[in-house]
């Protein structure tokens, strides 16, 4: 097997668990939506997120507003409403209202990747990029600010979706000089695990606490780590 260059992270269930974006992130952003669009429904700055949006629900603030509780209580991962989220946590980041709660192991198992072993450490989820860097420029660790760790972002619109192949070959070629066997994925979504291979990335599921359960048959394919710390150094 390839040593491993580069470790490309999923966030909810991996690095955080998935009740931090289900309990604290989407209703943080359902209950600033109103006062932001009516706050900021004509500027500028919003245009773009507004813009982004399909014609039959850009018209007016209530047609948006709907329109963003239904795809959220659908759990939909649309990139113009991740866009949006992003732009709605950020104040709640700013000032204080959101830590992003990593798993213990997380920030010291990057640390000694990066430091003692050379490892590029990036990131792909559904979230946004500009919500990835808000989450880990302010987690509840020490630093609180992680992004100086991480070399690069993806999301589903600068790479795809994340159950298909090609989107973590598109990913791996945007740094080539680290071959796509030199990559290690780590998810708790099985599909994800199974595209990154397929792709010719090495990829384990990651089990933590609140995931969904796993399959046996998923137990028997796949490597199963419950921490970062089952990996050791690289």
């Amino acid at each position: 097997m390839a040593p491993i260059r580069v470790v490309l992270l999923d966030i909810e269930g991996t690095v955080c668990p998935i009740s931090f974006v289900k309990d604290v992130l989407f209703p943080y952003a359902l209950e600033a939506l109103p006062g932001t669009l009516k706050a900021k429904w004509d500027s500028p700055e919003f245009a773009p997120y507004r813009a982004a949006f399909p014609a039959e629900h850009a018209g007016s603030q209530e047609s948006l507003a709907a329109h963003v509780r239904d795809l959220m209580s659908k759990d939909l991962k649309i990139s113009y409403l991740k866009s949006l989220q992003g732009y709605l946590w950020e104040t709640g980041y700013r000032n204080g209202e959101l830590k992003a709660p990593l798993f213990l192991d997380v920030a010291p198992q990057l640390a000694r990747w990066r430091e003692h072993g050379g490892v590029k450490v990036m990131i792909y989820s559904s979230g946004s990029v500009p919500a990835q860097k808000l989450l880990f420029g302010h987690t509840n660790g020490e630093p609180s600010d992680i992004l100086p760790w991480l070399s690069d972002f993806f999301d589903t619109v600068n790479a795809g979706p994340k159950q298909e192949k090609a989107s973590y070959e598109k990913i791996a070629a945007k740094h080539q000089e680290y071959p796509i066997g030199e990559w290690l994925f780590l998810s708790d979504n099985v599909k994800e695990v199974e595209a990154a291979k397929q792709a010719g990335m090495q990829s384990y599921i990651v089990d933590r606490p609140g995931n969904a359960e796993l399959s046996e048959e998923a137990r028997k394919e796949h490597r199963v780590i419950k921490s970062f710390e089952e990996i050791g150094d690289l």
